[in-house]
This record gives structure tokens, C-alpha cells and sequence, in this order.
């Protein structure tokens, strides 16, 4: 732990604000004089930002261990017109992240006006914030998602997401896996605002 610590650049007192355990806990623990149990990792974990792993495992800790933060507003987001949707980049100010957080518009009603399927390593979740939409892919029927519905699928397999009628949709999106397609690049275009504003899976034979 206390390794862990340094590489942070904390002290004790920095850890005791951060994660509420108390200066004498997180001292015994280091000096080995206490253990702590499951909860108390966890809590110790979550205020450092880290894998509870990391704890256990000082190599570890030198390469995986980081306290990255991002806060961001509404007006800072990047739009990327991509073909197939229009995107807004969240959290641009980390980079190197394993996860891609978007917000995204779809803007067309069917396959005809979308093209090709669209296909990337890693995987995805989707949700839906407004409107409807229905979702393609090369394995499944396609199924509807209203407001508040989530998918979460291999990227690999084709997919594309529609919009189901003529309201306006809105979802999150969140795709990990190697996405360095242009796609994915949240620098390549910017300037648009971002506005204001189920049924049964059925494997195809």
C-alpha cells in the first residue's frame, strides 16, 4: 500500500481525504500492524481511483495505477458528423481511454439510406436517452428500443442503429476494443452543438 501511495504522490493525510479511512488506519496497514477487510479495500480503492488489484501487487501498481479525472460541460463536448450518425465525444480530455463514450444521433430510417453495416473490434453498449430506435445487426432480427431500453453487443458483428419513426432520438454509446478507425477519433471535425434537449431478440436460421 504504501508503495502504492508514493506512486500516487500522496500522503497519508492526502489518502485519509480522499478515501475517509483514518491516518492511523492507512499507517498500521502500511507498517503491516492491521489488515483491512473487503469493504475497506473497496473503499480505499474507489477513493483512489485504482483497481482494488493494484493493492496486492506492487509491479502492478507502477503501470496500471493512475488517478485520471475528467469533469465536462455540455457547451466543451466535440461533434463529429460520422456518415452514419452524428456524434458527440464525451470526456475528450482523457485520451488513451479503454472505453468511448458518446452521445449520438442516428440519421436514417432505413438500411437502404444506411449503407453497409457497421463493424469494430471491442464491444458496445448502447441506451436510449430520447426517441426510438431499431436496431440491425447480421445475427438478429431487429429489435425496438425506446427511451430508457439498452443493448449491449460484440462490435464485430454488423450492426446499425435507425431511427424508428420521425421523432427525434437521441442515445449513449459506449464502445471499447481497438477503435482506432476515423470513427472513433474525436479530432477530426468539430463544431456542432449538442441540442437540448423491446420486443424479443430472435436468432436468425
Amino acid at each position: 500500500m504504501r508503495s502504492t501511495r508514493k506512486k500516487l504522490g500522496l500522503t497519508i493525510s492526502d489518502v485519509h481525504k480522499l478515501t475517509g479511512l483514518a491516518c492511523s488506519t492507512i499507517s498500521k496497514v502500511e507498517s503491516d500492524q492491521m489488515s483491512l477487510t473487503y469493504d475497506k479495500l473497496s473503499q480505499l480503492a474507489t477513493g483512489l481511483q485504482i483497481d482494488i488489484a493494484s493493492l496486492f501487487n506492487a509491479d502492478d501498481a507502477s503501470t496500471n495505477v493512475t488517478a485520471r479525472h475528467s469533469v465536462e460541460r455540455p457547451k466543451d463536448r466535440i461533434s463529429v458528423q460520422a456518415g452514419k450518425y452524428i456524434y458527440w465525444y464525451l470526456n475528450t480530455a482523457l485520451r488513451h481511454k479503454t472505453m468511448t463514450p458518446m452521445l449520438g444521433r442516428t440519421k436514417y430510417r432505413t438500411l437502404d439510406e444506411f449503407g453497409d453495416y457497421i463493424r469494430h473490434p471491442g464491444e458496445e453498449f448502447l441506451l436510449v436517452i430520447e426517441g426510438k430506435i431499431a436496431v440491425h445487426t447480421e445475427q438478429y432480427e431487429p429489435v425496438m428500443l425506446s427511451k430508457g431500453d439498452s443493448l449491449y453487443i460484440d462490435s464485430s458483428m454488423g450492426h446499425a442503429y435507425l431511427a424508428a419513426d420521425d421523432s427525434p432520438c437521441l442515445f449513449v454509446s459506449v464502445c471499447t476494443g481497438d477503435i482506432s478507425d476515423s470513427r472513433f477519433d474525436p479530432l477530426t471535425k468539430a463544431g456542432t452543438k449538442l441540442p437540448s434537449k423491446r420486443g424479443k431478440r430472435v436468432h436468425k436460421t
